[in-house]
């Protein structure tokens, strides 16, 4: 086993194109400089401008998998991606904090791709409140914040959560980190006009995060840390598949 980078772990879906999902996470793990493992969550069919279905893998099989990893290897921290439902992400977590309760636990939440299709059983919501509690951190954009603050999902500082600012119109590109009742903003380096949008930027944020909490960082300086990887990920090309390099 290498002992010079520290263990991230991803559990999150499989997308084809490589932009998003695992594929996306594990890219990002490597630059910087953390050694990336992987849980499949879902097989999806889907391109990086739409998504027309997936499988969701089996629960046995994500927790035996994710069981095997943490066992074996000093996992520092987990970003959690799409997952079906708040009885598939509470199981994930069961798994990672039984292994290990110092573990940096990230969830993404994926509810709806850019395309509208709908990975999250949304009518499981509400359950969502016996598990938020368990998450470090938690990174919205604006849509999926508003829904889950509208659902009291948010609220008592229950855990950090960073409201994504891709979709903002006031200021755009200016994330909000909110922890112990204070509203951090987090502002772009550059010129907006400068960023092109990516399919997966929200996966290469998150998996950045968790890498940089994994290499010692506090939360906030992680997730500036991984604001900038992502905006070099945005100016890389003009495609909606970025380069990580």
């Amino acid at each position: 086993m290498q002992t010079g980078r520290p263990f991230v772990m991803t559990v999150a879906g499989y997308d084809p194109s490589g932009g998003a999902g695992v594929l996306a996470d594990i890219k990002t793990m490597e630059q910087l400089r953390t050694s990336g493992l992987a849980v499949c969550t879902a097989m999806t069919m889907q391109t990086e401008s739409e998504c027309l279905g997936l499988e969701w893998q089996p629960m046995e099989s994500i927790t035996r998998t994710a069981e095997l990893l943490l066992r074996k290897y000093p996992v520092q921290a987990v970003k959690i991606g799409v997952v079906k439902d708040a009885a598939m992400l509470g199981g994930i977590l069961e798994v990672i904090i039984r292994s290990n309760t110092e573990i940096k636990i990230i969830w993404d939440p994926v509810l709806k791709s850019t395309s509208e299709f709908t990975f999250f059983d949304l009518d499981t919501l509400a359950q969502l409140d016996k598990v938020m509690g368990k998450l470090s951190l938690v990174t919205p954009n604006l849509i999926e914040y508003q829904l889950l603050n509208d659902n009291h999902l948010l609220q008592g500082n229950i855990c950090s959560v960073l409201m994504k600012g891709g979709h903002r119109t006031d200021r755009p590109g200016t994330d909000v980190l909110l922890q112990h009742g204070m509203e951090i903003p987090l502002q772009p380096s550059g010129e907006s006009r400068l960023y092109t949008p990516k399919h997966g930027s929200g996966c290469v944020l998150s998996s950045a995060i968790a890498s940089w909490l994994a290499r010692g960082e506090d939360t906030e300086a992680a997730c500036r840390k991984a604001k900038l990887y992502v905006e070099h990920y945005l100016k890389s090309n003009p495609s909606l598949v970025g380069y990580h390099s």
